[in-house]
């Protein structure tokens, strides 16, 4: 898709003090902007070394332009780099200039991810290697990184689009069943129509699990750290995170509020949410920061519930209610563990516990000593659903994650249609065609008119 569009300009780098700063232009027909800005005629794909001036003829700074010719650039548009030191000042004046310079050619500031907007709609890319720039860019450990330079080099897209062929041929298949009945010659069964859909709905299995993986990459897990006040929440938190990062005191209500670290365990990001202890309160300081706890308990990936080992009668009723009001409130089903506090004051406490498919339901700790962190932190990636023997993982979305399951769900509808017989074959290929309308909006063939604004929106200025 080709459309003339203004002109844009950003600074690509980060601002702060920098060796190196980076401005870019990007629009159709650049050369005489170009020649404007530089003062000559630059070759495509070479660098020159420049003064840059002002209007005034007076030096900005020294760097250098490189020139990349439609439509062999990141945009597919022409694009000029000017390469110079990275004073915060000296860049902004350089931009100053290039607007009034490209005033009469209608030369603006970029929008967020505009760039690699245009470089979507002008078929350089699809939107989920776009969307792989940005995840690129947050990514905030190795693992996901790697998984986001897969997702850019096209290694999500070409298994998309290997759905959508299959899908294109399974759908011919099954019409032309219907289109020629007078030939008697059954394509779904001759071609094995139902056996290639199941083989398709088992591999958007695999996708699935891989994304969810990539999903836990880019996000975090977010685990939330719920209790009476002071059994050590807090405290927790800070052992997790291998710092001071909450406040603790004897006194009841301490944390008002939500307070979330980021750690890393195996390069896996977990958000770590220290919440008020959950009670009945006056305080309307206090109750404000309970009802943020009870949202972050809704948003939970896991849950982990604290308790006191050295009050274990005294609070054992109210432990008991609090816990099936937490599994009132859960929408989703995700795992509550129990984490038994101050073993050291309690050190002969008998440590039973049961198992289900997380792992152990119950840990017995002493946030103050750190006794027992190793193993809860060993516990914390499987409770959430991560598999690091798991391969090919997808830098995923949640926008992807839906996709896949709407595909899965009209194969899974299409394959009952075929089963029921002959007469609702085109009930089963239309269950076909809106799989393949799904799996289009991952690559960006088929998209809700107002979701292209919101997924650029998200970029920062200057990609």
């Amino acid at each position: 898709m080709n459309v003339v569009r203004d002109p844009i300009i950003a600074l690509a780098t980060a601002r702060g003090r920098a060796s190196v700063g980076i401005v870019r232009i990007s629009g159709p027909h650049l050369v005489d902007l170009i020649h404007a800005i530089c003062g000559q005629a630059l070759k495509p794909r070479q660098a020159s070394l420049l003064t840059f001036k002002d209007r005034h003829q007076e030096a900005i700074d020294e760097g250098l332009a490189i020139y990349f010719a439609a439509p062999h650039s990141f945009t597919g548009e022409d694009v000029l780099e000017l390469q110079c030191h990275g004073s915060s000042s000296a860049l902004d004046l350089l931009i100053d200039e290039c607007l009034y310079l490209g005033k009469s050619q209608g030369l603006r500031l970029a929008k967020p991810g505009e760039f690699s907007e245009r470089a979507f709609l002008n078929g350089k890319m699809d939107l989920a290697q776009a969307e792989a720039i940005a995840d690129l860019i947050d990514a905030g450990s190795s693992l996901a990184a790697k998984s986001a330079v897969k997702s850019l080099k096209g290694d999500f897209s070409k298994k998309i689009h290997g759905f959508l062929d299959a899908l294109t041929e399974l759908r011919a298949l099954t019409e032309a069943t219907l289109d020629f009945p007078e030939e008697e010659i059954d394509f779904i069964e001759q071609y094995a129509v139902v056996g290639r859909l199941e083989k398709i709905q088992n591999q958007i299995k695999d996708i699935l699990r891989a994304a969810k993986q990539g999903a836990i990459l880019r996000d975090g897990i977010q685990i939330v750290l719920v209790g009476q006040p002071n059994v050590g929440k807090s405290s927790l938190l800070n052992a997790l995170a291998g710092d001071e990062v909450a406040i603790v005191t004897p006194v009841a209500g301490t944390t008002r509020d939500r307070l979330k670290e980021t750690i890393q365990i195996n390069g896996i990001p977990l958000n770590i949410v220290d919440t008020a202890g959950l009670r009945d309160t006056s305080d309307a300081v206090e109750a404000i920061g309970i009802e943020r706890t009870w949202q972050a308990i809704e948003q939970a990936d896991v849950v982990l519930h604290l308790r006191d080992l050295t009050s274990l009668d005294d609070s054992h009723v109210a432990d008991q209610a609090l816990l099936e009001e937490i599994v009132g409130r859960l929408e989703k089903r995700v795992p509550i563990r129990t984490i038994w506090n101050k073993l050291d004051q309690n050190p002969h406490v008998k440590q039973a516990t049961s198992e289900d498919e997380w792992g152990p339901k119950d840990f017995f700790i002493s946030a103050k000593t750190s006794e027992g962190i190793d193993h809860l932190k060993e516990n914390l990636l499987k409770m959430a659903g991560w598999q690091p023997e798991a391969e090919g993982t997808i830098m995923a979305r949640k926008r992807h994650i839906e996709a896949l399951n709407e595909a899965q769900g009209h194969i899974q509808k299409a394959l009952a249609e075929l089963a029921q017989g002959a007469q609702f074959i085109d009930i089963a290929a239309e269950e076909m065609r809106l799989a393949q309308e799904a799996l289009s909006t991952i690559t960006g063939e088929f998209l809700p008119d107002d979701l292209l604004g919101k997924i650029f929106s998200t970029f920062c200025i200057g990609k």
